[in-house]
């Protein structure tokens, strides 16, 4: 059995030529940052930024303006507090708690995650679903020790891995599993999620120009300081040194979920961690990347997995039916590269792109 664990997308984000890369790589070295560090110098523009291990991943947060370190200690500490909060791995965590307990009254922070879960439970006629983790569980992807579960076992587990079987109350954040042996996991936002919560920090320290890269999950505040877009290169799936394309944004998250980011090998065949819910197989859907870009961090990071699960069809009527609230870069298994029309003049590529309309 053969690991390959490749995190998110990502991206590099070219502010001047700076790289910004995905997991298990560090941000781009002294020779790559410095023109953008001699104009920052020079226009008397205070940087701080800083890498974080959490979430299971590496993340760097920066930003720019007069509160800068402090903004970056700020949004340390609460990638920090929400990990412990939400971690599946930490049996002191909340949402650990809930899933030895069955029910909970839960945190601001996991309630709001919780119903944004359900809605797009609802949404996405269960492709996002968080009650998804004793399948997961059962494959190791929480704890690494993979193996193929049993077609017997997966049938004992799938009727566990129904979010409609969840009841929450919004008003008072009370949650209970309506059958026994239920897990959640808020895996699946928690990051895009953290990322939103950090440009919110960012603005309080009156940050008007920053960076989040959580893992491969990047949100940008504003634009970069000379006042041009943020370009972020999303990261090809075929091959972790070259890239689909580039990205041009501000106030937005770029969130991209491919089976390239973690999976093992087991007898010559490769099994990603993108469970479709309906199966509780690897997801079969003809996609192999799934890039969104919103306003919304939270929502893009649930889209990117519903979107990955739904296959190119399916996700472009989605599209259709909420084109004001995301758009989307697809990649389907024969190299076809699908883009929503929203991103048609922000997106540069050598690739043969067809627009969705």
């Amino acid at each position: 059995m053969k690991l390959k664990n490749i995190k998110c997308l990502l991206a590099v984000c070219l502010c001047a030529s700076a790289l910004l890369v995905g997991c298990g790589q560090k941000t781009a070295d002294k020779s790559e940052t410095s023109s953008e560090s001699a104009q920052n110098q020079s226009d008397d523009i205070q940087e701080a930024s800083r890498d974080v291990f959490a979430m299971d991943t590496y993340m760097t947060v920066t930003a720019y303006g007069e509160n800068a370190e402090a903004a970056v200690d700020a949004a340390q500490a609460e990638i920090e507090r929400l990990d412990a909060l939400l971690s599946t791995g930490n049996a002191d965590s909340e949402i650990a708690k809930l899933n030895a307990d069955g029910s909970a009254e839960l945190s601001e922070d996991a309630g709001y995650l919780t119903e944004r879960a359900l809605e797009l439970y609802q949404e996405t006629d269960g492709a996002f679903d968080i009650a998804i983790y004793p399948v997961m569980e059962a494959w190791g992807f929480p704890t690494q020790n993979f193996q193929v579960p049993l077609q017997e076992i997966l049938d004992q587990l799938l009727p566990l891995t129904d979010a409609g079987n969840i009841s929450y109350d919004k008003e008072t954040r009370k949650i209970s599993f309506g059958v026994e042996g239920m897990k959640i996991d808020l895996g699946g936002i928690a990051k895009g999620y953290t990322s939103s919560r950090i440009m919110d920090i960012y603005k309080d320290n009156g940050i008007t120009s920053g960076l989040v890269n959580l893992g491969g999950n990047v949100q940008a505040l504003g634009t970069k300081t000379d006042g041009t877009k943020w370009k972020i290169a999303v990261q090809s799936p075929d091959d972790t040194e070259d890239y689909l394309g580039i990205l041009s944004v501000q106030d937005k998250a770029v969130i991209t979920s491919g089976g390239y980011e973690r999976y093992f090998e087991q007898d010559g065949v490769t099994y990603h961690h993108i469970i479709d819910p309906k199966t509780g197989y690897p997801a079969e859907s003809g996609l192999v990347s799934v890039t969104i870009v919103s306003e919304d961090g939270t929502l893009a990071d649930g889209l990117s997995t519903s979107l990955f699960i739904m296959g190119e069809e399916k996700a472009a009527d989605f599209w259709r039916e909420h084109k004001d609230e995301f758009d989307a870069i697809l990649m389907s298994d024969d190299g076809t590269l699908y883009v929503t029309e929203g991103l048609e003049n922000d997106f540069s590529t050598e690739r043969t792109v067809e627009i969705i309309r």
